[in-house]
């Protein structure tokens, strides 16, 4: 004779619809035996009855079983049939989320705890906006051709040669080699693939560097306005942020001393040739002073060298690492010669310290983008990049002239700037910081998106400001940008 049923479970099933049939399933069986409604001990139906009920295979019901027997949830009881367990795993406590089955307006909330993130919002906001960037190149200027074939040059030799598996954390020899080359010869480090680690953009290898240099209760030195993901990645392996001052000629020298005297700090991090987000450089008697600062103190000067290739003046200074490798960790990016997508930065340090970073690549990724990093590797060496830097690098002088004319024109009565010498982008000084946070308040409700101005300032009391990328815009699209931003400050 059947057992009654009267618990409906089709109320139930289908909500998770991503799920598979038979986990539906099995998460309503938990979810009535945690309301009560399913007692240690009672009987549920046989798995053709159920599959009946519901109207599904039964294999779906004998495989929602065996799931929940698995689990503890179930029993069975020789010959009489499936049961409701009298040990029910956790009996006492919620079932955790992932047993858990969402709700009819979303998936359930986790219940453990977990390291939530900052309350800033994401610098690129999901749907349709206007982004204004911090200065990054257009991709839209590289040939997707030349990259395609690229890639089918890379793919094609990584199969003949037997590389298409997991190989050197440090990434390919072939792109390390040429990175090495490269920095040989236009940026005066002299350094073999030995002294090269491939990381998936620039903002890995501060990650990284953080990780090798930083215990929990460490000093670093950041300049009062910085770069925001810097900061957080130095935060996030314990280090004590230590803002020092800047002035027109780079860091102040004089406030790192005192503060080297009054922290034990184990690293600075400067973007001395294009300072981020101010734009200045660093003067050369400063990056001596600062140098010589690092081996008084025995700290590590992080230099994150971003943009070098982009300078319209004169000639740019050589990367501290150039005369003071030992005391440097270089930090360069491929993204921003080529297209932001590829994701790929590099290391530049003494061999046993790219061995080190090789060890926390191999903790999180295992090993490079093979494929991606030979890719570029080929772009370089068939002097691609050199070609498309140089025809690259005029557009952006243009647009840079083209954008300081619509600075002046769209936003003259209320911000102060300097052309830059270099770089990608533009520091934009508010006379009226009311003007500021009226623009601030207004940008999202007009779809535009920008980073905050409180986002560069590693001190509460540093100047505000907006870094405004000109690079990946067209002119036209620069001067809509620009007329959103007079608008949103004015109104």
């Amino acid at each position: 004779m059947l057992r009654p049923w009267t618990i409906n479970l089709a109320e139930r099933v289908g909500i998770a619809r991503d799920a598979p049939l038979y986990m539906q399933i099995a998460h309503a069986l938990i979810h009535e035996i945690q309301r009560g409604r399913l007692l240690p001990g009672a009987f549920l139906p046989s798995s053709r009855e159920l599959a009946s009920i519901l109207g599904v295979n039964r294999k779906t019901i004998v495989v929602a079983y065996e799931e929940l027997i698995a689990q503890g949830w179930l029993a069975t009881s020789a010959t009489r049939g499936t049961i409701v367990s009298t040990s029910l795993p956790e009996a006492q406590e919620p079932l955790p989320s992932v047993n858990r089955l969402p709700d009819r307006t979303g998936v359930a909330a986790p219940e453990y705890p977990f390291l939530a993130p900052p309350d800033r919002p994401l610098a690129v906001p999901s749907g349709s906006w206007m982004k204004l960037d911090e200065g990054v190149p257009d991709g839209r200027l590289f040939p997707a051709d030349l990259l395609a074939r690229a890639y089918r040059v890379a793919a094609q030799n990584a199969s003949r040669e037997n590389r298409l598996h997991y190989r050197d954390p440090r990434g390919t020899p072939k792109l390390r080699k040429s990175i090495a080359d490269m920095l040989r010869s236009q940026r005066g480090l002299m350094v073999t693939e030995e002294n090269i680690c491939i990381t998936r953009g620039s903002q890995m290898a501060i990650f990284l560097a953080a990780r090798i240099l930083i215990k929990p209760g460490d000093a670093v030195l950041v300049e009062r306005l910085t770069y925001e993901p810097a900061v957080a990645a130095f935060r996030a392996c314990g280090a004590v942020i230590v803002p020092v001052n800047l002035d027109e000629d780079g860091v102040d020298v004089v406030d790192v001393e005192r503060q080297c005297r009054a922290h034990r700090v184990r690293a600075i991090f400067v973007t001395p040739h294009h300072q981020f987000p101010t734009t200045v450089s660093m003067r050369p008697e400063r990056r001596l002073r600062l140098l010589d600062l690092a081996r008084q103190f025995a700290f590590a000067v992080i230099e994150d060298d971003y943009d070098h290739e982009f300078h319209f003046g004169s000639q740019p200074l050589l990367p501290m690492a150039s005369y003071a490798p030992a005391r440097t960790i270089y930090v360069g990016s491929l993204s921003k010669l080529l297209v932001p997508a590829l994701r790929l930065g590099y290391i530049a340090a003494p061999r046993e310290v790219i061995e080190t970073l090789a060890y926390q690549v191999s903790l999180s990724d295992g090993m490079g983008n093979t494929l991606t990093e030979d890719a570029a590797a080929e772009l370089i060496e068939t002097g691609e990049v050199r070609r498309h830097v140089r025809k690259t690098a005029q557009i952006y002088a243009a647009r840079r002239d083209a954008f300081a004319h619509s600075l002046r024109q769209e936003m003259g009565g209320l911000v102060d700037f300097e052309v830059p010498e270099g770089g990608l982008a533009f520091w934009l000084r508010f006379r009226d910081i009311a003007a500021l946070d009226r623009l601030e308040a207004r940008a999202p409700s007009v779809g535009l998106s920008f980073a905050s101005s409180h986002s560069f300032a590693a001190a509460p009391d540093a100047e505000r400001g907006l870094r405004i990328g000109f690079a990946s815009l067209t002119e036209e699209e620069a001067r809509e940008g620009l007329r959103v931003l007079h608008e949103c400050a004015t109104s």
